[in-house]
Order: structure tokens, then sequence, then C-alpha cells
């Protein structure tokens, strides 16, 4: 049980991250309905302010100020309702006739001549005041006129914005919930559209047959289409290792029967000359039975599907690398009376490959030549560039191949009819295989003196052209 609420889960992963863009979203939204709520207060609080300041101002026009206001005036303005703790009255021809002296500059400078309520904020005592102005003439001397200025702090203000708020948050967290158990409920009955394919999936046993895109979601398509992928990866892989055994099975039958018999043949007369002869068959096949499962492990690891899937693919020089790999060989081809050599362009002559890969297919071209050449035989190894194209190609001046042959050579097993010379059948199969794995082609040709010339054309290495711009 501990170990299912340790896994990752898809379920537990969706509602976490709509969870969090849903709370910020009720934050926002918070934002958002207090500005509004700001907004709406600070319109009906103009709109007030404006309404007491233009009737006080009608009621004061009425009035024989006589330098100063009336009582019942004065207790309007310093005691209101409304928390109208800042005002300012001043007359024309008297001046300050009751309030704040401050106020009177920045009212005086806000008011208008039409007799409308004028709004501005401002500042008194380092805090902010909203206000409203109005000035009118004097209905009691024409000659005057008469500036009344009330104003408040915004405390009120953003106290009902608070209320709004307040009000509006439970409503909002009850619709965010009820979303979110919509969707807590939507990715359950979403879920179970997997039912069918994984019931489907949980119902083989050894089929790796592509699970196919009849009942799958789209959104998992690409996990299915790569699940797809890997099984295609296996069968291939389980191909190989069925040919390798049907393979190994068919080629090693005659050397391991030709052991026994030779086993029973030493038993059965115990001479010394029937045993030394029993032994040098005995060592023959196993030599033949060792060269066959190294060359059928060769030819399996060269049909592995990609190149460069363990990494080793890098940018090669052929110029300089068949030289090197030609010169391991020199000994074997002077113990075998065959004339090793080497013609190749001046490099850098770059392509894409895996040095022991490249090995293992020279090896084996220069192993067939070898073999098949004779003693007394020329082997010329070359590095070309033919048509744009690396070219790597290994000619011999042996008896060579009949023309009706030479499209068969690179199938597996295949051995030219007539040839006596031991062998597996698998070298240029191998070469083959090599080959296509980077990309390359292989041609079998008559040589120029008769004998056989094996030509590989890789394509332009792919990197080549990047190194030589840095």
């Amino acid at each position: 049980m501990v170990e299912s609420e340790d896994r990752p889960s898809l379920r537990r992963r969706l509602l976490s991250s709509l969870l969090v863009p849903l709370m910020l979203l009720l934050v926002i939204e918070s934002l958002i309905t207090y500005s509004g709520a700001l907004i709406y207060s600070n319109h009906v609080h103009d709109r007030d302010l404006a309404d007491d300041a233009m009737t006080l101002a009608q009621m004061l026009s009425q009035e024989d100020l006589g330098g100063q206001i009336s009582p019942q005036a004065r207790f309007l303005l310093e005691y209101a309702p409304e928390g109208h703790n800042y005002f300012n009255v001043s007359s024309k021809k008297h001046g300050l006739l009751a309030g704040s002296q401050d106020l009177q500059s920045a009212a005086l400078s806000a008011a208008t001549l039409d007799g409308e309520p004028a709004l501005f904020t401002t500042a008194l005592k380092r805090r902010q005041l909203r206000a409203a102005t109005v000035r009118i003439p004097n209905l009691r001397d024409p000659s005057d006129q008469l500036t009344v200025t009330m104003a408040e702090t915004f405390h009120d203000r953003h106290q009902r914005a608070r209320e709004i708020l307040l009000l509006s948050i439970p409503a909002q967290a009850l619709l965010i919930a009820g979303v979110f158990f919509l969707v807590l409920y939507g990715v359950r009955v979403g879920l179970r559209q997997l039912d069918p394919l994984t019931a489907r999936l949980a119902a083989r046993e050894h089929d790796l047959a592509p699970i196919g895109d009849a009942d799958v979601p789209v959104e998992i398509l690409p996990l299915t289409r790569t699940i797809d992928g890997l099984f295609a990866r296996q069968r291939r892989m389980l191909a190989l290792q069925e040919r390798f055994i049907a393979d190994a099975a068919h080629q090693l039958k005659t050397p391991l029967a030709g052991l026994r018999v030779h086993v029973e043949r030493a038993q059965v007369d115990p001479s010394k000359d029937t045993v030394s002869d029993a032994l040098q068959h005995i060592q023959r096949l196993t030599q033949r039975a060792s060269r066959t499962s190294s060359q059928l492990l060769a030819l399996t690891r060269a049909q592995s599907p990609e190149l460069s899937e363990d990494g080793s693919e890098c940018l090669l020089d052929l110029a300089q690398l068949v030289p090197e790999l030609l010169g391991m060989r020199v000994h074997e081809a002077i113990a075998a009376g065959v004339d090793l050599g080497y013609e190749g362009e001046p490099g850098p002559i770059w392509i894409d490959g895996d040095r022991l890969s490249l090995q293992e297919m020279l090896d084996n071209l220069i192993d067939n030549s070898l073999r098949y050449a004779g003693r007394n035989s020329l082997v010329t190894v070359g590095v070309s560039v033919v048509s744009g194209c690396p070219c790597l190609s290994v000619e011999d001046n042996g008896p060579g191949v009949p023309p009706a042959f030479l499209d068969r050579l690179g199938e597996r097993f295949f051995r030219v009819p007539g040839m006596t010379e031991e062998g597996t059948g698998l070298g240029l199969a191998i070469v083959q295989r090599i080959a296509e794995r980077h990309h390359a082609q292989v041609r079998y040709l008559a040589g120029s003196s008769g004998g056989l010339r094996v030509e590989i054309m890789f394509p332009t290495a792919r990197t080549s052209k990047s190194l030589l711009s840095d």
C-alpha cells in the first residue's frame, strides 16, 4: 500500500496542476473584485461629497454672512454624520469664513465658474484627501462669490471596498470548489478510457504485435507509438537471436559430427598413426568450429538495428584509418605468400562511422582475398573519392568469381561452386551488413587482373562540412 502511494500518479498530477491555477485564479479574481468595488465606492462617495458641497453652498448663499457663517452651518460642517472632517468656506469679499486655510488655495484653483462641483485629490498634513469644491454667487450680495470645499479621507472608501470583497469571496470560493470537483469527476471518467487498452495489454503473454490506434485516446498516442517502436526493436532482436541459433545449429552440426567420428575412430583403433591422424582432423574441425562461431557472432553484431545506438559513431578519416588497420595484417599476408599493398589519395577523406565495425569489415575483405587469391598473388587495398563519395576498395589478382555468381556474393552461407578452400560463407555477408549500417553500397566487380574487386561507396560525412567551416 505504501509503495502505491509513493508511485507517481497521473490523477494527482492532473489535480495538483489544476488546483494551483484555480487558487491563483481566486486571488486574481479577489484583486479584480476589490478594484471594482473600490472604483464603485469612489464613485458613490464622490457623488455624495459633491452633493453635500452643493447643498451647503446653496444654503450659505441665502444667508447674510457678514464675515462668518451661521452656527447651524458650522454644526453641519463640523459634525456631519458622513465624516467630512475637512472643510473650507471662503468669500471673495471677506476671505476665509470657516475651516482650514490649507484647503483654500487648492480649492480656488480647482473651482469652476459654472457653479458645478469640482472634484480633486489633495494632501493635508501628509494625509490624502478627496475634495469637492463649488463656487456660486452670494444671493444676498451679487458682488460677492462663495467657495465651499468639503473633503474626506479615503478610509471609508477602502472600508466599503473591503466589505464588498468579503461578501464576494465565499461565493467565488464556492464556485471554484465546484469547478474543482467537476474537474475531479471529469479526470476520473476520462481515465477510464484507458481501461480497454489496459485489459487488452494484460491479456497478452508473449505477443509483441503493435498496439495499434483503435481504442487509444489521442493524448496517449505518442506513448503507445513509442511502445510499438520498442516492440518492433524487440521483435528484430528476437529474430536475430532465433536466426543466430538456427545458423549456429546448422553450421556447427558438421564439425561436431566430424569430431565425434574421429574420436570414435581413435577409440576403436588406438594405434599411434590412427590417433595422430584423428587429432589432426580434430584440430582442423575445432578451428573451423571456432571460426564459424566467431563469424556468426560478428554477423549478429553487424545485423543490429542501428549503428549509433551505443554512441560509437564518429567522424573518421579513411585515408588515415585504412593504412593503420592494414599494417596489422602485413605479417599474415607474408605468411600466406601474398603481396598486400595500399593505394590511396591524399587525405583527409571523411566518413561517419564506427571504427571497430570498419576494422571488422576490412579484416573480412582481407581474409577473403588471402584465402581465395592463393599464394604469390597481389592484394591491393585502396581509398579514393568517386563522384564525390568516399570509396574503399579491395582487389586481388586471384582466380576471381564467375560473372553469374557476382550478384550472390554477400548472401549468408553462399560459397562459389568449385572452391576448394574451406570457408563459412559469412565473411562477405558481414561486410554487406556493416556497409548497410553505414548507409554504404557494396559492389562486386571483376578485377583488372582477372581477380575480384570489392568496392564500398560511403555517403559523404554529415559533420565534415561543419568541421571544415570551423
